[in-house]
C-alpha cells in the first residue's frame, strides 16, 4: 500500500467512526484509531483519552447523524506531512442533498500509526 492511499483510509476510517451507530464498533474503532491518551480538540471543548473520545463522538453521532439526518465523508484530499495527516470533511444529508457543514483535521500520528493529537476546525459553510 502507498503512503497516500494508507492516509486516504486513514480519512475514510476517521469519518466513519463519527457515522458508527453501534456503540460496541464505535468503541474499538476509537481504539483503532487513536492512542489510549490521544487527544481531540474543536473550539473550547477537549477530550483526552477513550473514555472522553467516546463521549465526544458519540455526542456528535447523536446530534449530527442520528437525530439530524447527517452523514460524515472525507473530502478526498488526505495529505501527510512528516508526522502529521490533514484533511477536509464534509456532512451531508444522508438521503443526499447540499453540503451542511465542512471541516477541516489536522492530526498528529503517533509512532505506531495511530492519533495522538486531532484539531478539528469547522469552516465557513459553502454558500449554495
Amino acid at each position: 500500500m502507498n503512503a497516500r492511499t494508507e492516509f486516504a483510509e486513514l480519512a475514510d476510517r476517521y469519518v466513519a467512526v463519527w457515522n458508527e451507530p453501534d456503540a460496541d464498533a464505535r468503541r474499538a474503532a476509537i481504539a483503532g484509531l487513536w492512542v489510549p491518551d490521544g487527544e481531540h480538540y474543536v473550539r473550547t471543548l477537549k477530550a483526552k483519552g477513550y473514555e472522553a473520545l467516546q463521549q465526544r463522538v458519540t455526542g456528535s453521532h447523536e446530534k449530527n447523524v442520528r437525530d439530524a439526518g447527517f452523514r460524515f465523508i472525507s473530502a478526498g484530499d488526505a495529505q501527510f506531512l512528516h508526522d502529521a495527516v490533514m484533511f477536509h470533511w464534509h456532512m451531508v444529508p444522508a438521503a443526499g442533498g447540499v453540503v451542511a457543514a465542512v471541516g477541516l483535521e489536522l492530526m498528529v500520528l503517533a509512532e505506531d500509526g495511530r492519533i495522538a493529537t486531532d484539531y478539528q476546525f469547522i469552516l465557513p459553510t459553502p454558500a449554495v
